[in-house]
């Protein structure tokens, strides 16, 4: 199949291009901002294009044409104010999603958040980007896609274990590499199409998952 990743230079998007890759089982395409991040895939092998999550919904289309899956995998960053969190989490997302729905995408995969659906359980500290990941999820489960939500806990930067845990999660950690790899997994698998899936770590080998 044919996936697109979109946040493709971010620490979950590179890890996931970088999976993919090395795996072969798909054809990977990295959606970068600019072009020195382009330079940087392509200089190591890897199909890159670039697109802009502040530009049209026509340049995404066009960027992200003959591609089977799409994983939005973008986010404005814990630097940047409550405005990116909307253009980049929110409107990029929903960009992405009204571009996919014009290409006809067979699964539209998203990393969002841990308790994204639950207003009552978000961190008053983090409301912007709670608020953005909730309304992005919502808006692509009433899209008509085929979709895959992806709910990680508290993101580490600790190395893989390979073990995750699903389902109904209150709370939890997880590492980048273990998101990137059970993104991997789930691409064009039947028992994740529209899903949301809470996910830590925990005991569970992420190929035994699904």
């Amino acid at each position: 199949m044919n996936v697109f990743v979109i946040g493709a230079n971010g620490q979950i998007g590179k890890q996931l291009v970088e999976r993919l890759h090395e795996e072969g089982k798909h054809q990977v395409t990295a959606m970068v901002r600019k072009q020195e991040q382009l330079d940087d895939f392509t200089s190591k092998g890897y199909q890159a294009v670039l697109g802009d999550l502040e530009g049209d919904v026509s340049s995404l289309e066009q960027a992200m044409s003959g591609m089977d899956v799409i994983v939005f995998a973008a986010g404005s960053g814990g630097s940047t104010g409550a405005d990116k969190t909307l253009l980049i989490d929110l409107d990029g997302a929903a960009k992405s999603i009204e571009a996919a729905k014009n290409g006809n995408v067979k699964q539209f995969v998203m990393v969002s958040a841990l308790k994204a659906e639950d207003r009552s359980a978000w961190p008053e500290e983090m409301k912007p980007y709670y608020v953005a990941k909730h309304h992005a999820d919502r808006l692509l489960e009433e899209s008509g896609l085929t979709y895959t939500i992806v709910r990680p806990g508290a993101l580490t930067d600790d190395a893989g274990t390979g073990k995750v845990k699903t389902g109904d999660v209150s709370t939890g950690e997880i590492p980048r590499a273990d998101v990137a790899a059970f993104l991997a997994h789930l691409i064009g698998h039947d028992a994740a199409h529209n899903q949301a899936i809470d996910l830590v770590k925990g005991d569970t080998a992420i190929e035994d998952t699904l």
